[in-house]
Formats: C-alpha cells, sequence, structure tokens
C-alpha cells in the first residue's frame, strides 16, 4: 500500500461489512458538527491490520453532483490524512472500518463545498479514533 494512495483494500465494499459497522459501531461527530462517523474495531490475530474505510451520502443532503461532490472530497481528506491511523492500528494488530457521512451539510446550506470545510472535521474524527484505540 502507498502512503498517500486510497487502494481497493482499504475501502469498505461488502453489504455484510456495512451491516456490520452500522449495527453494532460506534458513531462519533467531529467538533464543527458537519461530519459523522461510525466505526468499529476488530482485533486480527495474525491478519492483515490496517484501515478500512467508506462514504455514505444520503439522497436527501442534495442532488447526485453534490452528493458525489461530498464523496471525492471525503475519500480526499482521508488518503491524506490516514496515516497516523494506519500506524497505530498495524502496531496494535487492529483493523479500523470507518463509514464517513456529511451531518450538518446539505446543498441548500452550502451551495459550494470546498476541501477546507471537510478536512477539519475528519481530522478531529480521526484524532478521537486514535484516543480509542
Amino acid at each position: 500500500m502507498r502512503r498517500f494512495g486510497l487502494s481497493k483494500d482499504e475501502r469498505i465494499k461488502s453489504e455484510k461489512d456495512f451491516r456490520l459497522i452500522y449495527s453494532v459501531g460506534k458513531t462519533l461527530y467531529s467538533d464543527n458538527q458537519k461530519i459523522k462517523a461510525t466505526y468499529v474495531i476488530e482485533n486480527n490475530a495474525g491478519q492483515n491490520s490496517g484501515v478500512k474505510f467508506a462514504a455514505a451520502v444520503s439522497k436527501r443532503i442534495g442532488n447526485a453532483v453534490w452528493r458525489n461532490r461530498v464523496k471525492r472530497l471525503l475519500r480526499e481528506s482521508f488518503r491524506l490524512n490516514k496515516d497516523f491511523v494506519l500506524k497505530s492500528c498495524e502496531e496494535r494488530n487492529l483493523t479500523l472500518k470507518v463509514v464517513f457521512s456529511p451531518c450538518n451539510l446539505s446543498q441548500k446550506k452550502n451551495k459550494i463545498i470546498k476541501l477546507i470545510d471537510i478536512m477539519p472535521g475528519l481530522i478531529d474524527i480521526l484524532r478521537k479514533i486514535d484516543g480509542s484505540l
């Protein structure tokens, strides 16, 4: 895995994983209440450890163009800031599965959304998760 890449192995795709995260997972909100994260920490005995990521955006938030932009910005900010959480998971032999979604963001409130709107909230959540590992 590349340091700043986001490979297929680092993405959550299966319905089984989504069900697990939403049923058993813990939920955190960023300090600015713009982003919500639901996550599960699994203990691995000798298997591959690391971080798995997904972005979920509801249809009520905005039209398809706006929702896809939010997902791209979430992926980009996670890709740039996953380093310290990834190291913590590898040291402790854990797998972190996390789903990020916008909480107080909508197309009506925020016509134009940029990376600077998303990144501080995502970094805040990653630090909270890293503290709970």
